[in-house]
């Protein structure tokens, strides 16, 4: 088995779509972009592009309508590669995503995931979908909070994710992953918040890595770990 429990064919599929997406860049259906233009607080204006898949995945919006619109060109590349890194540990039988169902918020930089779809004996279905609170849902929370340091779970199931360089930061919602992570997906119930790092720490040893989970390397690995525990591709008994 290679370092991702996937053949080298998919991964270099979507790797090779990923690189292309930093210069040509996808988006997502969004109900209106008056004023898309407007960089988010803090950051300098950037142009926006107009896309509308994300790698080779094309973007749906919530109503299942297809139309472009303008997303933030970096942004979409760590898209591509947080993708492209979802499908890479996917179980095999899984096809490479189809479908990305989602809306980009007016600044171009923020988006909200409402499902992914794959193909599986010639049928279309959803390996991700907000309102099934179940194992692939952490599995894909812990992939974006593999890429994205603003992960957010709200409500109704769905994850609103920002840009920004990967990394642990300390963030409520990072931590609260974490300890829902250590609980229902490694079967770890005395997880805490207060004490999460050494539930994280046993699970991470489990795969074979010692390290600090709230370290850069460490945070990847509890990520990627759990990604791959979520959506059945390593069991790490």
């Amino acid at each position: 088995m290679n370092d991702n429990g996937q053949p080298l064919d998919r991964r270099r599929l979507l790797a090779g779509a990923a690189a292309a997406s930093a210069v040509t860049v996808t988006g997502l259906a969004v109900a209106s972009t008056t004023g898309a233009a407007a960089a988010a607080p803090g950051r300098p204006a950037t142009p926006l592009v107009t896309r509308d898949r994300i790698a080779t995945a094309a973007l749906r919006a919530p109503d299942g309508s297809a139309l472009p619109v303008a997303v933030q060109a970096d942004f979409h590349a760590r898209l591509a590669a947080w993708l492209a890194f979802w499908s890479a540990n996917s179980p095999s039988a899984w096809s490479v995503p189809v479908q990305v169902v989602a809306r980009i918020e007016a600044g171009g930089d923020a988006l909200v995931l409402h499902g992914i779809r794959h193909r599986r004996d010639d049928e279309l279905r959803a390996g991700f979908a907000a309102g099934r609170r179940d194992a692939t849902h952490l599995a894909t929370l812990a992939s974006l909070h593999h890429h994205f340091p603003s992960v957010r779970v709200r409500p109704d199931g769905t994850i609103r994710v920002a840009d920004g360089p990967a990394g642990f930061t300390g963030a409520p919602e990072q931590v609260a992953f974490a300890v829902a992570a250590c609980r229902e997906l490694w079967g770890d119930a005395a997880a805490t918040a207060d004490r999460w790092t050494e539930h994280a720490a046993r699970v991470l040893a489990r795969a074979g890595h010692r390290t600090d989970a709230a370290s850069h390397a460490g945070w990847a690995a509890f990520t990627r770990t759990s990604l791959r525990r979520g959506l059945g591709t390593e069991s790490y008994e």
